[in-house]
C-alpha cells in the first residue's frame, strides 16, 4: 500500500523559501525534505510572488483550494443567487432548498449544494443588507411547543366526544388524503386566533379567519374554509379537547366530515399540526395580535407553505403531493365506474 500524501507544513514551506533564495535547486530540495520534486514545483507555482517563492502564499492558496470543495455558494454565482432568492422571497430553509435541489438536479453535481453549506455561505457573508435579510428569514430551529399544563384539565368536558382510538386505520396510515389535523394558534394574551387544518397524508394546509376563540366563531371558520375542498377529501378531522369545539356535532353534519377527539396534554397524538405551528410561527410571530390578518392574507400564506418542498415528502411540496394523490382518486373511481 503506498503512503499517504500529507500537505507541506509551514515549517516545511519556509525551508523550501530559504534554500531557494540561497540558489538550491528543487531536486536537492526535494532530497533534503523528503519530498517528491513534482510536490515542489507545485507549491512553487502556488505561492510564487513577483520573481520569488513566498511561503506565506503558498499556505494561503493551499488552504483555498483545500476549501474549494465546499465553496459552491460564491457570491454573485447563478446557484448563489438562487440559493438567496429562496430563503428571502420564499422563506425556505437550507435543507429545503439542498433537498429540493437534489431531486432536481440529481446528475448535475455542480448545481446541488448541501445544507450546512448554505448555513455557510449566510454567516460567513459580509455584512450588509443582504446578510441581514437572509439571517432574518431563517426560521430559528423547529422548537416544539411547550407541553400544557399538566393536572386537572379545567376546560370543561365536551359532549359525545368520538375518541382517537376510534380512527379508521387509513388515517393514521397517512396514505390516503381528507384526514386533517386542526387547532387555533393563538395571538396576543390569548385574544385573537386563526385556525389551522392540516392534512395528515400531504402536510396540506388551510387557514381559516376566526373572530375569536368561542365555539361559534371556530364553527363557522372552519365551516367555510373546509367546505372549499371536495367532498373526498373530508373525511376525518382530529381535535384536541379544547371547549372551541363544543359545537363538534354540528360541524360534522355541515361539513360531512367526522370529528375525533385526541388524549388531554397529548400534543404528539397531532404531530402534524404541531409541526406546522412551528412553521406558522414565522409568519405570526407570539404576541401578534391575530385579528389583524384577513382571510386573503391567510390563503397567501398558506399557498407559501403548501409551496414549500418538505423532508418527509421527500423534497416535494404539499400542492404536489395532493395533486398527485387527487388524481389517483380520480383514476381509482374512474376504473370503479
Amino acid at each position: 500500500m503506498g503512503s499517504r500524501y500529507k500537505q507541506l507544513s509551514m515549517d516545511e514551506r519556509n525551508r523550501l523559501q530559504r534554500g531557494l533564495n540561497q540558489g538550491m535547486s528543487l531536486r536537492a530540495l526535494a532530497r533534503a525534505l523528503g519530498r517528491h520534486v513534482s510536490t515542489l514545483s507545485r507549491e512553487c507555482r502556488r505561492g510564487w510572488i513577483g520573481s520569488s517563492y513566498d511561503a506565506v502564499q503558498g499556505r494561503e492558496a493551499a488552504r483555498i483550494r483545500r476549501r474549494r470543495g465546499t465553496r459552491k455558494l460564491l457570491a454573485g454565482s447563478p446557484l448563489a443567487d438562487l440559493v438567496a432568492w429562496q430563503i428571502i422571497q420564499h422563506a425556505w430553509s437550507p435543507e429545503q432548498i439542498a433537498g429540493r435541489l437534489r431531486m432536481e438536479h440529481p446528475e448535475e453535481a455542480r448545481q446541488r449544494v448541501a445544507h450546512e453549506t448554505i448555513y455557510q455561505f449566510i454567516y460567513a457573508h459580509p455584512a450588509g443588507a443582504l446578510k441581514r435579510l437572509l439571517v432574518e428569514s431563517l426560521r430559528q430551529g423547529h422548537q416544539k411547543r411547550r407541553p400544557r399544563r399538566r393536572g386537572q384539565d379545567r376546560r370543561g368536558s365536551l359532549r359525545n366526544m368520538r375518541s382517537i382510538r376510534e380512527r379508521p386505520e387509513e388515517a393514521q396510515a397517512r396514505e390516503i388524503p381528507g384526514h386533517w389535523e386542526a387547532d387555533l394558534i393563538k395571538g396576543a394574551y390569548n385574544g385573537s386566533a386563526i385556525g389551522t387544518l392540516v392534512d395528515r397524508s400531504t402536510r396540506f394546509t388551510l387557514l381559516a379567519r376566526v373572530d375569536d376563540s368561542s365555539a361559534e366563531a371556530v364553527l363557522d371558520g372552519f365551516t367555510r374554509r373546509l367546505r372549499t375542498l371536495p367532498k373526498a377529501l373530508r373525511k376525518t378531522l382530529t381535535y384536541d379537547q379544547g371547549k372551541e369545539m363544543a359545537r363538534h356535532e354540528e360541524l360534522e353534519k355541515r361539513t360531512h366530515l367526522r370529528v375525533y377527539f385526541a388524549d388531554p396534554h397529548s400534543p404528539w397524538q397531532r404531530p402534524t399540526n404541531e409541526n406546522t405551528h412551528g412553521l406558522l410561527r414565522q409568519y405570526f410571530p407570539k404576541g401578534t395580535d391575530l385579528s389583524l390578518y384577513s382571510q386573503q392574507y391567510l390563503t397567501k400564506v398558506a399557498e407559501e407553505l403548501n409551496n414549500r418542498p418538505r423532508k418527509t415528502l421527500g423534497f416535494r411540496t404539499p400542492a404536489e403531493v395532493m395533486a398527485e394523490k387527487i388524481s389517483a382518486l380520480n383514476r381509482s373511481v374512474a376504473l370503479q365506474n
